[in-house]
């Protein structure tokens, strides 16, 4: 089998039978091109030990990153086992392939200085101010990802109970407690930002753009970049940035992970000890700072 008709045939499998999403189909398809342009055009059974080896050290000579690596050589054993079972391939070259272990890089969080100046950014003296003050002050309230937020309708509040009931990964769903400053503000844009910039496609969606459709990803990140700058926060500014910092600082004041784990909306808690980390970095640097003896 040629190598083109066998990565034709790899992406069908993990697209229709896996049931993959598009995106990783993709990012399959882009390491396995790489590896043909790197091989030329051969058959499958011509393909040695030796070639997965010298496309190992051609990647690392791209200068690519571990994890970039990672992922390109747990496609190819993806790739060689789908052959081996489907395609009836008799070498078994996935033992040939040794995944370099993923750099695990820390979350970058906010300080509690820089969150009161992002915080208060924005004007609340204009529509698109109030606006911006109830998107900022719910995201680090509740710990939501970008992706939740742009979802959350109007039915998903509970104003009395002052809960947010947020539909996260999996379709799983998760009751998040409002603080009272989140609440006041979101209030303030309901009564009087909201229904001045609704329009006929808002829906019930509780954020929206100043056109009066659904807010998006991308105009969130927008927003967070603006008002990075405007409070002169010199981190790097990404839409997940306040669901770290709303989680490190949930910990570092005592919060247990099994709790933050909940709030989160973490399946597993390893997914949620990695703010562990955060904390005794946290505390490294305090030690730092105000021990003596340091």
């Amino acid at each position: 089998m040629h190598i083109l008709d066998a990565i034709n045939s790899f992406l069908a499998y993990i697209l229709s039978e896996r049931g993959l999403s598009i995106n990783t189909v993709d990012s399959y398809r882009r390491d396995l091109l790489k590896f043909y342009n790197f091989l030329g055009d051969v058959e499958i059974d011509d393909i040695s030990a030796s070639d997965v080896d010298e496309f190992a050290e051609f990647l690392k000579d791209e200068g690519l990153s571990q994890n970039s690596r990672s992922r390109a050589f747990s496609c190819l054993r993806s790739f060689f086992k789908y052959l081996q079972l489907e395609e009836n391939l008799k070498k078994d070259l996935t033992e040939e392939i040794s995944v370099p272990k993923k750099k695990k890089n820390l979350p970058e969080f906010l300080s509690e200085e820089e969150v009161s100046r992002l915080l208060d950014a924005p004007s609340v003296s204009t529509i698109k101010g109030i606006r911006d003050k109830a998107l900022l002050e719910l995201l680090y309230a509740t710990g939501m990802r970008v992706s939740e937020i742009v979802n959350l309708r109007l039915n998903n509040l509970d104003i009395e109970e002052k809960i947010v009931r947020i539909r996260g990964k999996g379709s799983k769903e998760r009751l998040v407690p409002v603080g009272d400053i989140a609440m006041k503000f979101l209030m303030q844009y309901l009564l009087e930002a909201r229904p001045r910039i609704a329009s006929s496609k808002a829906e019930n969606y509780i954020f929206l753009n100043m056109r009066g459709k659904k807010l998006t990803r991308v105009g969130i990140w927008k927003i967070l970049k603006q008002y990075a700058l405007q409070a002169g926060i010199e981190k790097n500014i990404y839409p997940h940035i306040l669901r770290h910092t709303f989680a490190t600082h949930l910990l570092k004041n005592g919060c247990d992970l099994r709790s933050l784990q909940l709030l989160l909306g973490h399946a597993s808690l390893l997914t949620t000890q990695v703010y562990t980390h955060l904390d005794i970095k946290y505390l490294k640097e305090i030690h730092r700072k105000f021990h003596p003896r340091s």
